[in-house]
């Protein structure tokens, strides 16, 4: 064991490469630090030592971004003799490293493992200290080699050899220092299709399809700087073709000291020519009889990552290696283990990808259910047997359950593209390694399952709260839409049905390319919509995706058949709306009161699917969707009843009086949603006179409404038959009293105007308990026109009598209802004083600008919106023109 700060041999004090990076202080940084560290030592050929510094670089930067709470910084050196990892943090906590094993901690406490590791894997350690950082760092020694021996392999039968092509063809490759080919063999033009003069001079970056690497953002010109690196990614051909090749790369100087970097590249499924030994055999390494361990078996001896994704990546690549497959996948099952989706894959085309569902039961025999492990010899001779292999070119595979508890919770494969590869060996080696890392896997998905629900949770808060918020149903279609994409789906349709009898319609389409949403909502008014199914739950709707491909042929058929022509010009729009919907589309019910209202609609576009917790929580959100779209409908049907019940309480229109001018302003307080107790009315008696009104019934709603509508016509008809004003009011009071428990009070002004011929109008005024009429006169003086009398709907026997009011030309009669005199501020009122001296500023304007005036007044009073109806009628005799 090494102890902190010593030096067990002579230390080789030249640095041949360097790489650092740093990570932030989150859970997910660990498995980064992970990714980093084993990519930097197995590009520089250090294999032997990868396993051991990836877990010490786990421990301390678990550390620092966990406990310490701080960013990590990790720097990788390379030795002529080893490698030297420091791991700093920004925590400069001095706690003095103790000398002796036994005293360094427990091994199950949740932190301090790091120095106990230290001291047991690595040759030397220590840790070093700033005012402002902590460096901890410790020296792997790379194992002695017997001169002349890289690496050996044991006899192995001919059956079990890598399958090559009868001729191995290796391109070799040769980068400059800007990144640009200046070298291709006879192997690369054979096997790529260009010749050395079509690529002398590009980059590498314009033929490689280089792959996204989990958990890490190395790039291929990172690679290409790197000492060594190997790996797999894809090249370009000449025929469009992208073929999967396996790379190993070495970067070298020439005499006068230009870098380059010398590619080697073959085949993928030939990697075997190319790829280094994970760990050398024991005999070779000069141990004394130690068997050198399975890379699978390193593997899940080193602690379980945090992060799911990272586990399930590196689990399936080592799978893959660890029986010399081509392909290799992890699927998790559903809660209900009726389904396994896939979450990991390697050597496997994108339509595989994450989140596609199989089922667990594909037949009756064993080799049909994932519960038990299965071998295929040649998938040709049982096709459909693994429905996820379909179309891959995979003919043997190895399957095994990963089970907890003897629950199902997994199904690890791994696959080859020739027959016959695999056997009860190693399914027996597979399911081993499965057993050893189940609890892991379950562990982690448990963990990600959990953070998922809290975010579902505080995500449905939040949406609910947004429903809430509106009763209007565009703003509601839209914040479906909006709530969705792209939280949940790439894009989403809402159907919408207006009864029962009525066909579901296309109300609102949202994509998160704003530049797809019109193309998308064609291909959608294209086909039928989906049936209104009321079932709970996601179902798949294959119509969007069909018609999609189908568009997309067409044009590309107009465009082969009409090259540039304008017929061919939407080619590109078809493919993109093609490519937003190629992949899953679902829809769910929007299901309120016993009935389907619509449908939500939520896709993702080529080869994505959704997973299961998704869909769980798209169904909640779907219903919470429905009431409120529901609540929507029900709120605009009322307003629009009580809007047209509130029109019909008001006179269609006014008349034209000759030498009179009449304007009047009616303002409902609130949204719509009641029906106002103010009214209003103008219209012709007999013989070129004519009457009004105005009032205020007690109340709101529909019992307010009742009386403003009995008022409204028992005027017109009771003035046309030949009463007077006190008559027409004594007989409303008792038709208001007639209606018993759905009587309301009514304040009211009535009058009859005749116009004279000399320019004047003599008017006819009965105010019951209405606020008085004011009469502006040319002068500029305002008075009251009429005395206050008793309102209607109180006494049954009343004595009303009426005034007679002459308006000169030049005089105005201004009858408002008492929203416009009770107007507030805090303890302040507009009243009859407030109202009088407003109305004195009006001398010379006509009856329009009088109300204007008027309101204006009213508005300014106050900062809040009126909350009481308001009605103003203004009577205007204007002065003759003199010619």
């Amino acid at each position: 064991m090494a102890e902190p700060g010593v030096e067990t041999r002579t230390r080789s004090s030249v640095i041949t490469a360097r790489a650092a990076a740093s990570f932030e202080p989150v859970g997910r940084s660990v498995a980064t630090a992970r990714a980093f560290v084993r990519d930097t030592l197995q590009g520089w050929g250090y294999a032997e030592v990868v396993d051991d510094a990836v877990v010490l670089t786990s421990e301390l930067v678990t550390n620092a971004v966990i406990h310490a709470g701080t960013a990590a910084d990790v720097l990788c050196l390379r030795r002529d003799d080893g490698v030297r990892i420091e791991v700093a943090d920004r925590y400069p906590e001095r706690e003095i490293p103790l000398q002796h094993a036994r005293t360094m901690g427990s091994p199950d406490r949740e932190n301090g493992r790091g120095l106990l590791l230290c001291a047991a894997l690595a040759a030397r350690w220590g840790v070093d200290y700033t005012p402002t950082r902590k460096h901890v760092w410790f020296h792997l020694d790379l194992p002695e080699r017997p001169v002349g021996t890289r690496s050996a392999g044991p006899v192995l039968p001919d059956r079990l050899l890598p399958l090559t092509e009868s001729r191995v063809r290796v391109a070799v490759v040769q980068i400059d220092g800007n990144g640009a080919i200046n070298a291709w063999n006879e192997d690369a033009e054979e096997l790529f299709g260009y010749g050395s003069e079509q690529v002398t001079g590009k980059p590498l970056g314009d033929l490689a399809a280089w792959p996204h690497t989990p958990g890490i953002g190395t790039g291929l010109a990172e690679a290409l700087r790197l000492s060594r690196w190997e790996g797999s990614y894809g090249i370009r051909c000449a025929d469009g073709r992208v073929i999967p090749v396996y790379a190993s790369h070495l970067r070298v100087r020439d005499a006068q000291g230009e870098p380059s970097t010398v590619c080697l590249l073959v085949r993928e499924y030939e990697r075997a020519v190319l790829q280094t030994p994970q760990r050398p055999a024991a005999a070779e390494s000069g141990s004394e009889s130690r068997t050198a361990a399975d890379p699978f078996e390193v593997f899940i001896g080193s602690p379980a990552p945090d992060d799911l994704d990272g586990l399930l990546q590196r689990t399936v690549e080592r799978a893959r290696d660890m029986l010399d497959g081509d392909s290799a996948f992890l699927l998790l099952a559903t809660d209900d283990e009726t389904e396994l989706e896939v979450r990991a894959t390697t050597g496997l085309p994108s339509a595989r990808q994450r989140f596609a569902r199989v089922p667990v039961e594909t037949g009756a025999s064993r080799y049909g259910s994932a519960r038990m492990p299965a071998v295929h010899e040649d998938l040709a001779a049982v096709p459909g047997a693994v429905p996820l292999l379909e179309g891959t070119g995979m003919r043997s595979v190895v399957t095994v359950p990963l089970k907890v508890e003897g629950r199902l919770t997994g199904s690890l494969g791994v696959a080859a593209e020739s027959a016959n590869r695999y056997s009860n060996e190693e399914a027996l080696r597979l399911q081993f390694a499965a057993d050893r890392i189940a609890l892991a896997v379950e562990s982690a998905r448990l963990g990600e399952l959990e953070r998922l629900r809290r975010g579902s949770l505080s995500f449905l808060v939040e949406a609910s709260d947004l429903l809430a918020g509106t009763l209007d149903r565009d703003q509601t279609l839209a914040l479906m839409a909006q709530m969705t994409v792209p939280t949940l789906a790439t894009w989403c349709a809402v159907y919408t049905i207006a009864d029962q009898t009525s066909d579901p319609y296309l109300s609102y389409v949202l994509h998160e390319d704003e530049d797809l949403i019109d193309g998308l909502k064609d291909l959608l008014s294209s086909i039928a919509p989906p049936d209104p199914v009321p079932t709970p739950g996601a179902r798949v709707w294959s119509a969007p995706g069909e018609a999609a491909h189908r568009s997309a042929l067409s044009a590309s058929v107009r465009e082969l058949d009409n090259p540039g022509s304008p017929v061919s010009s939407g080619i590109n729009g078809a493919l993109a709306t093609a490519a937003a919907v190629g992949g899953e589309t679902v829809v769910l019910p929007l299901f309120a009161r016993n009935r389907v209202i619509g449908m939500l609609t939520l896709g993702k576009p080529t080869d994505d699917h959704f997973r299961q917790e998704i869909l769980e929580l798209a169904e909640d959100l779907s219903r919470r969707a429905a009431l409120a779209l529901d609540n929507a409908r029900l709120y605009s049907e009322r307003v629009a009843i009580s809007q047209s019940l509130q029109r019909s309480l008001l006179p269609p229109g006014l008349p034209d009086i000759p030498g009179v001018e009449v304007d009047v302003i009616y303002r409902a307080a609130g949204e719509g949603n009641e029906v106002g107790g103010d009214f209003y009315d103008l219209f012709p008696i007999r013989d070129g006179a004519y009457g009004f009104a105005i009032g205020d019934v007690c109340g709101t709603g529909p019992e307010a409404a009742a009386v403003t509508g009995l008022a409204r016509h028992a005027l017109r008809l009771l003035a046309r038959e030949g009463f007077g004003g006190p008559a027409v009011l004594e007989r409303l009071n008792a038709a208001i009293l007639d209606e018993g428990a759905r009587s309301r009070f009514l304040t009211l002004l009535y009058g009859e105007m005749r116009p004279q011929e000399d320019g004047s109008a003599v008017l006819k005024v009965v105010c019951a308990g209405h606020p008085l009429p004011l009469r502006l006169s040319q002068d500029g003086t305002v008075r009251p026109a009429a005395d206050p009398q008793p309102l209607l709907g109180v006494m049954d026997d009343l004595e009303l009598y009426e005034q007679t009011v002459t308006l000169d030309p030049g005089d105005v009669l201004l009858c408002v209802t008492d929203g416009v005199t009770e107007r507030r501020e805090g303890t302040r009122m507009l009243g009859d004083d407030g109202l009088t001296e407003v109305l004195r500023t009006c001398t010379g304007l006509t009856a329009g600008a009088v109300t204007a005036r008027v309101l204006r007044a009213v508005e300014r009073f106050a900062q809040e919106p009126a909350s009481d109806d308001m009605a103003i009628l203004a009577i205007r005799i204007p002065e003759p023109h003199h010619q």
